[in-house]
């Protein structure tokens, strides 16, 4: 990273809002829908004479955004015409949010946001077709919420946390599934570089489909701008592409400023008094709030003691998150509760990759918190313990049935334990000696030939343990 200039970032975030119609008419809305332009109707592809209707479920969803993320909810509020052309806006105007916007201010991961509002899709533009391209109309018109944050970020991991945390917040709220991959959510980078003290010039950054194209289109573009200035050259205000391929940003167009979209009121849409509707107060709102992921993670730290990369695991995946839980609570120690989790993402996770939509397999809750209870009393090795789990995964069953038809319970009978002790060592007087001579590494020896003559049965922390007791 460059020590001589710094980057600021800004971020404008789309989601496509889960509701059943459209933003404006009732279309059904089904933006993925692969036969084209079969959930379309004059208001989206807006005929002369068509009169919009505002979908009261899609603010309401965007105020439960607001209120998660302790923003300042707009008690008047109206929908503006943002005028441009583009064969994908039909109307030659996209109905959005400008001088009112539903949210204000707000913040996520310490990083303020300037405001958040509810704006129409576009329709999809395809340009496959030799000599043509087309535009299909299913996703025109479907409810998009907009966030814009404050430009005080400074580096790309830092804009891919805030992207993956708000992915989180709309996924926990139900407004949006926000996959990227799908479109569903939409990043763009604005982003300038300057010495410090000094002001760069703003490039957006379009076309970004996963949090990690996210993350190298910033480091491409910090870069691109800092090699410009050191060579005295200046940064173009302009929008920008990122290519996968060439894993670099492109040239798109000039930026265009607020002014050029000529914004003002929509005519044909009333203004909001969000006071005056009963489900829009706050009051109402804030009682639909569930568990958020920040209040998650402080409270599994609180109630549980876990390791953070494991509450992470369960703040990402709510099956596995509500698997933990249910165990913990089994198991109440938080010793067995620590060495549950450990099983449940290093272990069942590993077993999990080729099976996303079942991360969990046939595991049961009860057939686990018995599998704990056995590796904790020691019936169980490590390997045991995997080789028992990797069979629980794939069919149902009592771990402990598992174990003893595998011959995997450790055998932990002290008396049975010391005569194996006293044969070991009365067959190895050479290495007894090289032992108490010092040679310590020999310890490992001794377990070895152990597990060896009781084909891994054994349990190898208490042959140690009476081990010792002999030797010294």
């Amino acid at each position: 990273m460059e020590t001589d200039y710094k980057m600021t970032i800004g971020l404008e975030i789309h989601a496509e809002l889960k509701t059943k119609s459209k933003m404006f008419c009732g279309c059904a809305n089904v933006p993925l829908e692969r036969t084209p332009n079969i959930y379309a109707c004059p208001i989206c592809m807006g005929h002369p004479g068509t009169l919009p209707v505002i979908n009261k479920e899609a603010v309401r969803k965007v105020l439960l955004v607001g209120s998660a993320v302790g923003g300042n909810l707009a008690d008047y509020t109206e929908f503006d015409r943002k005028n441009y052309f583009y064969p994908d806006i039909p109307k030659g105007y996209q109905i959005s949010q400008y001088k009112f916007p539903l949210v204000s201010q707000g913040k996520i991961s310490n990083i303020n946001l300037t405001r958040i509002h509810l704006e129409e899709d576009t329709a999809r533009s395809t340009h496959e077709t030799p000599g043509a391209s087309l535009v299909d109309f299913n996703r025109a018109g479907v409810p998009l919420l907009e966030l814009v944050t404050e430009p005080e970020i400074h580096s790309a991991d830092q804009a891919m946390n805030f992207a993956k945390e708000l992915q989180l917040i709309l996924k926990y709220l139900d407004v949006s599934d926000a996959n990227m991959e799908k479109g569903e959510m939409r990043v763009e980078v604005n982003i300038s570089v300057a010495r410090e003290g000094e002001r760069g010039t703003k490039v957006e950054i379009k076309n970004i489909n996963s949090f990690r194209a996210a993350g190298r289109a910033i480091e491409y573009e910090f870069k691109r701008q800092s090699d410009l200035l050191k060579r005295g050259e200046s940064v173009i205000q302009e929008t920008r592409g990122w290519n996968e391929g060439k894993q670099a940003t492109i040239s798109q167009r000039k930026k265009e400023s607020a002014h050029d979209y000529r914004y003002f009121p929509d005519p044909d849409l009333p203004k909001l008094i969000i006071s005056e509707v009963e489900e829009f107060k706050k009051d109402n709102l804030k009682k639909l709030l569930p568990e958020l992921p920040n209040e998650k993670r402080s409270r599994l730290l609180k109630d549980f003691g876990i390791k953070a990369e494991d509450i992470e695991v369960y703040i990402n995946n709510e099956n596995t998150g509500k698997f933990f839980e249910e165990v913990s609570n089994e198991l109440k120690d938080k010793e067995l509760i620590k060495l549950a989790s450990n099983y449940i993402v290093s272990d069942l996770s590993g077993l999990s990759k080729n099976s996303e939509d079942n991360l969990l397999g046939n595991v049961t809750k009860n057939d686990f918190v018995k599998l704990i209870k056995m590796i904790k009393v020691g019936d169980l090795s490590s390997r045991g313990a995997k080789d028992i789990l990797k069979a629980m995964f794939e069919d149902a069953r009592d771990p402990e049935v598992i174990a003893n038809e595998k011959g995997l319970i450790q055998k932990n009978d002290v008396e049975e334990i010391k005569k194996l002790v006293e044969k070991i060592l009365g067959e190895n007087p050479e290495a007894v000696r090289e032992f108490k001579s010092g040679k310590e590494s020999l310890l490992q020896f001794f377990v070895g030939l152990a597990m060896k003559e009781t084909k891994g049965s054994l349990n190898p922390e208490v042959f140690k343990k009476i081990l010792l007791e002999y030797l010294k």
